[in-house]
């Protein structure tokens, strides 16, 4: 998909959006003028926002129109997962200091700019220089697993280790075990939604193998810099109309060819998280600059 498709997509290959949504000609008014909204938001720019490359796990169906942010994770104290988070810096823009934090993984240059779309770039938490935590702190009530653990608890490497086998009746087992956390949201400040997988296929994505041979050299380069032992993570911020999606989270994805993929249940939009996709998109400047 190139730049200039970062729009509703195309109804060749693609189950068209009005499956999903059956109303009346009220509500065709109303999501025509949300939608127009969000048109309007999405093209605006200013200091701490801009045209921006970013990572993501590809939209490949549905009215979403791009993937959402890939979040590079490191493993830190033998087994607990967190999200990088770069130093911050003051950089001359135009004339006016702006905060930043970006660095280069893999050959790509990761930013947090990559997260300012969605409302997300008035988050506390997005603040390039806010003093927030990385860890991935589990948040329940998605799956049954993670039920049986405190809320806010952080995300470790063992409790994944059945991820080559683990399945909830929705599509195939053994695809990864997923997990629902928050990132960089402490205390009374707005929820950044994150989704964390551990799946045998990363590595294979890694190593470009099998049917993962076509991506890209800056794919690979950059998902080897981005995951470790085979866990990746994402901002789960549907990027049509914010909804928060989930893998192997609905019952009702199968319905859309959803079941083993990231599935929004609000307008069935779908996203594959084992095909990591170069896109761009107007990052909205964050409160205050």
């Amino acid at each position: 998909m190139s730049t200039d498709e970062d729009k509703y997509p195309s109804e060749s290959g693609r189950r068209r959006f009005v499956k999903g949504v059956v109303g009346s000609a009220a509500l065709g008014s109303v999501a025509t003028g949300t939608a127009a909204t969000v048109e309007m938001t999405t093209s605006a720019s200013g200091a701490g926002g801009g045209i921006t490359e970013y990572f993501a796990i590809e939209n490949t169906d549905g009215p979403a129109p791009r993937g959402m942010p890939i979040i590079p994770i490191e493993i830190r104290n033998g087994n607990e997962l967190y999200g990088v988070w770069p130093e911050p810096e003051t950089q001359d823009v135009q004339g006016k200091e702006v905060t930043v934090a970006e660095t280069d993984l893999g050959g790509t240059t990761y930013s947090t700019t990559w997260f300012q779309y969605c409302g997300v770039q008035t988050y506390e938490g997005i603040q390039p220089d806010a003093d927030q935590d990385n860890a991935f702190r589990s948040a329940g009530g998605t799956y049954a697993w993670q039920d049986d653990m405190e809320d806010g608890t952080v995300l470790t490497l063992d409790m994944f280790d059945d991820y080559e086998e683990w399945g909830n009746g929705i599509g195939r087992d053994g695809l990864g075990k997923p997990a629902v956390a928050n990132w960089r949201s402490d205390g009374d400040v707005q929820t950044i939604p994150v989704q964390v997988m551990r799946s045998p296929e990363v590595s294979k994505m890694v190593a470009g193998e099998g049917k993962y041979s076509s991506l890209s050299g800056e794919a690979r380069s950059f998902l080897e810099a981005a995951t470790s032992n085979d866990v990746m993570a994402w901002l789960n911020k549907c990027t049509h109309f914010c909804c928060v999606p989930g893998f192997k989270a609905n019952e009702g994805s199968a319905s859309f060819g959803g079941e083993d993929s990231v599935y929004c249940q609000c307008h069935q939009s779908i996203y594959d998280p084992f095909s990591p996709v170069k896109r761009t998109f107007t990052a909205l400047p964050r409160t205050g600059e």
